[in-house]
């Protein structure tokens, strides 16, 4: 791939060609491809070929490009003498066209760079999807082409190549650094305004989103590449002769390209988490101005005027990186997340990590925000959901447990409750950032997870932590972002839960939760398809109105009703249980839902997803209220829990709890459908069943 370009501007840069012309014109050509394979595959090739499909189909592309270039070299070769071989000196002696390579290869670090940090800020703003970041390269390459082709158009015009190389340069660090300096909560209205007035005109959740995404990214991105687009064909012109076109168009995107591998490397390891992104940015603002400031200084032929036009340019941009409040990003964050007290806030080489205050009516809790998208927090539906993650599949487990593993930190909930389990021997927790464990000490209902000694605490990747290790567990549990998010999919997967099941020890229990708001009722079943596909036996319960959690064996989950008293009965467990609403066990049994039989229905004949066809990572935006649609549907698939054991005044306990949690969800759907009576009605019967019930009473008090 590499070579193709530079073959592209010598098959070019025969004859009256100008060399600077010939190669804007082809790096625009190019990186326009460029953005027609970016965009097809995010919103057409994976979505519908998968993974090795849109491989193929890339290939298949690339045999059809060669065959056409070979057709037409053909007919070029026999209708058409060779054209002679202009000789054309570049525009600077060899030593000078050194320099500007080496400062080329620099310009390429910052750059790339600029990538690294873009790429970590905007998704706070915008979203974790993969269409977001598939969005922003599309506005960066575009930005490229923009550039090489008006330097392609106007290159005649050009006299002074070293003070419009310096200029350019300089004037993209400039641009970067006071787009973020400059960027106010009215800009973040106006992408929003955007995206409202196409969902006004198509009707369409998905091009609203889409179109935000865009205007974010041409408010930050366009700019700044339009101006590192055109230094491309200006630098050909300072090093490259017609003769050897080919050579020194490769060398010159050789040296850009190992710069930008320095640059991404220095920015993403080195430069975030140690200064974060905003001070990144203005480093990169300076090293830009720097290297605008050398090539005007050691250039030829300067005019005065583009000298001093670079200078003022970078000492604006060390002003301006002097003067940007290094929480510049921080400050906006919650303007457009619900307000609320920042409390933690650190921008690490992974990803931003956020800790907020808020609220919501009556109550005040902490959430946790990485890259500005909501991760869950300490509200109570959170901490309930989060707390029989583990607890569930704990208390029901066939076996007497001595280990379990907890993959994703979080806020630590999950992790506190493995921990407040007793009796288990090994306790392992694996997190890919450690910027959320840091956080997690913010979270006092986590039980301290992130310090305590008993938890064997991870970093690294959960899906390698499992390739990488022959460790069994009785017990692996979940709590990854949604599957939605771009690059997670792989948590959900046929192909993750078979590697799963390898490290489940003999009666283990895999535990996946499962949200039912970040994703519409298709997937949510293809979701359900994956997990049916690999657990022979798999069980479903709803652990909040807004979640639910799948248990899945290779051995048969028996419901031991004496098993599960004398555990729940154990005070660490009940106590950590009853102040999320989970008073006994009736209540805990209350929260089945159906077995395989009932997810079978469910699941129907939709397609899994699998790392070959990760589907939901490309699925269309979640349609408004779909939990109306999809949390019926799995509520109607109850069927009575399989009790072994147990009397008549359990099960009636059971049956009562159930009913009580049935009718609060119905007032939760009601309240979404604006049906005031209805949410009223529902609300009486769950008060008069259960008023002392935590969760509810929480509920009831964010509503006010």
């Amino acid at each position: 791939m590499g070579g193709t370009l530079p073959v592209a501007i010598r098959s070019q840069t025969l004859g009256r060609r100008q060399i600077a012309q010939a190669g804007g014109w082809v790096y625009a050509a190019n990186t326009a491809g460029g953005i027609a394979g970016a965009l097809s595959s995010s919103f057409v090739f994976l979505p519908w070929l998968g993974v090795r499909g849109t491989a193929l189909a890339a290939g298949a592309l690339n045999l059809g490009a060669a065959s056409l270039v070979l057709i037409l070299v053909r007919r070029a070769s026999m209708s058409s003498p060779e054209a002679a071989k202009e000789k054309v000196r570049t525009a600077s002696p060899p030593s000078k066209s050194r320099v500007a390579l080496a400062l080329y290869a620099i310009a390429g670090g910052i750059a790339l760079g600029y990538e690294v940090v873009w790429s970590q800020t905007m998704p706070q703003f915008m979203s974790t999807r993969v269409f977001a970041f598939s969005l922003v390269l599309a506005t960066y390459l575009a930005g490229l082409v923009v550039g090489s082709a008006l330097y392609a158009r106007f290159s005649h015009k050009i006299r002074d190549t070293w003070g419009v190389f310096g200029f350019l340069i300089s004037a993209a660090g400039l641009v970067a650094q006071f787009e973020i300096t400059l960027l106010t909560l009215c800009q973040l209205r106006v992408q929003i305004e955007a995206g409202d007035l196409v969902y006004a005109v198509a009707g369409n959740e998905f091009a609203r989103m889409c179109t935000h995404f865009l205007v974010a990214s041409l408010g930050i991105v366009f700019v700044p590449t339009v101006l590192l687009g055109a230094a491309f064909p200006a630098v050909l012109r300072l090093t490259a002769g017609v003769e050897h076109a080919g050579r020194d168009a490769g060398t010159v995107l050789a040296v850009n390209t190992a710069g930008g591998i320095a640059g991404t490397l220095l920015t993403g390891f080195l430069l975030v988490p140690t200064l974060g992104l905003v001070r990144t940015l203005s480093v990169l603002a300076i090293a830009a101005a720097t290297v605008g400031a050398l090539v005007v200084l050691l250039g030829l032929s300067v005019s005065g005027k583009l000298r001093l036009a670079v200078c003022v340019v970078a000492l604006i941009a060390v002003a301006g990186a002097i003067f940007t409040p290094p929480d510049r990003l921080a400050r906006l964050l919650l303007t457009t997340r619900g307000g609320g007290n920042l409390i933690f806030y650190q921008e690490s080489g992974g990803g931003t990590v956020a800790v907020a205050d808020q609220r919501s009516g009556d109550n005040v809790f902490r959430r946790l925000y990485i890259q500005g998208v909501s991760n869950s927090g300490d509200a109570m539906p959170s901490l309930r959901y989060m707390r029989l993650q583990a607890m569930l599949p704990l208390i029901i487990h066939h076996g007497e447990t001595q280990s379990a593993l907890v993959i994703g930190f979080g806020t630590g909930i999950t992790a506190g409750a493995v921990l407040h389990y007793p009796g288990l021997q090994r306790r392992v927790c694996v997190e890919l950032l450690p910027a959320v464990v840091r956080a997690g000490d913010l979270f006092p209902e986590n039980y301290k997870a992130g310090s305590d000694p008993r938890m064997q605490l991870r970093i690294g990747d959960g899906r390698q932590e499992l390739l990488r290790t022959a460790e069994r567990y009785d017990l692996i549990t979940l709590e990854p972002p949604p599957p939605s998010a771009e690059g997670v999919v792989n948590l959900y997967s046929t192909d993750f839960y078979k590697l799963a099941g390898r490290r489940l020890e003999f009666n283990g229990l895999f535990a996946q939760w499962l949200p039912l708001t970040t994703q519409n009722d298709k997937d949510t079943q293809s979701l359900v398809r994956s997990f049916l596909d690999v657990f022979p036996y798999a069980t479903l319960w709803t652990t909040e109105m807004h979640e639910m959690l799948l248990v899945g064996s290779y051995s048969p989950i028996e419901l031991d009703t004496t098993q599960i008293a004398r555990r729940f009965a154990q005070s660490s467990v009940s106590t950590t249980l009853q102040t999320v609403g989970i008073s006994s066990p009736a209540a805990l049994m209350a929260t089945w839902v159906t077995g395989r039989e009932g997810l079978e229905r469910y699941a129907s004949n939709v397609r899994p997803v699998t790392d070959d066809d990760p589907r939901i990572e490309y699925a269309s935006w979640v349609r408004p209220k779909e939990i109306t649609s999809t949390l019926p549907k799995l509520l109607a698939l109850r069927t009575e829990p399989p009790l072994i054991g147990g009397d008549d005044v359990l099960r009636a306990e059971v049956a009562r709890q159930r009913d009580s949690l049935w009718d609060f969800y119905a007032g939760g759907i009601a309240a979404y459908d604006g049906d005031r009576e209805q949410w009223t009605q529902a609300m009486q019967r769950v008060m008069a069943s259960d008023d002392k019930n935590p969760y509810y009473l929480w509920l009831l008090g964010s509503a006010r």
